[in-house]
């Protein structure tokens, strides 16, 4: 409880709420690629831009339209052992990194399975999104204003006040309102095992203070 002003509140009740929504997942995004090094920067670029033409070739073979296909990151950086406190230059790494956008969640595995088979060796991130994001946080925000309220009720009843209907300030308060469902970066050589990823669904969560009076 609050017995100081506040706005125009002189004597509040101040509770903090919290709710969470979930959405069923119907969009995945993969980032993918090629990282290569060596010392011989025109055969690296020669190498990697092969590997990612191969890859794209590989995709568009399964159906997934070019423009699902944009460059997420690519990236030139000289590389530098350290000896005896000295730098000294050990050759160049390229990265090639790919965003692939997929309608539904169920061809996540086959993707990453078919850029590993032509040349991808790193995988930095797979997460899926939903039409449903904007309802499903609506909904978390008033489980949140509605637990604050019965939790301001509990209160007033237990020390013999009155609440008022109506609080007289609420306040969304900042945090992590989202939980994406992620599939951990990885590099690795390509191999015979099918890879499977499990989207389960998109959690949203809401908090808030809210202020009643009370008399």
């Amino acid at each position: 409880m609050n017995d100081q002003h506040n706005g125009a509140c002189p004597l509040t009740i101040e509770v903090t709420g919290e709710g969470a929504a979930t959405a069923k997942p119907d969009e995945t995004s993969v980032t993918l690629g090629v990282i290569s090094e060596g010392d011989k920067l025109a055969e690296l670029q020669k190498e990697n831009a092969a590997a990612i033409s191969s890859i794209i070739g590989a995709l568009t073979a399964l159906g997934i339209p070019r423009q699902a296909i944009a460059t997420a990151a690519f990236t030139i950086e000289p590389q530098y052992d350290y000896v005896d406190g000295k730098q000294q230059f050990r050759g160049y790494k390229v990265t090639h990194l790919l965003e692939i956008t997929l309608p539904g969640t169920e061809n996540a595995g086959t993707v990453i399975d078919a850029a590993v088979s032509h040349g991808a060796n790193t995988v930095t991130n797979v997460s899926f999104r939903s039409k449903g994001s904007a309802a499903a946080r609506q909904e978390a925000l008033t489980m949140a204003v509605r637990d604050a309220g019965a939790k301001a009720r509990v209160i007033a009843d237990t020390i013999g006040v009155s609440l008022s209907a109506v609080p007289c300030k609420i306040e969304e308060t900042p945090g992590r309102g989202f939980e994406p469902v992620l599939f951990k970066a990885a590099s690795f050589p390509a191999g015979d095992a099918a890879t499977e990823i499990e989207p389960g669904v998109l959690t949203f969560k809401s908090s808030v203070r809210v202020w009643y009076a009370y008399a």
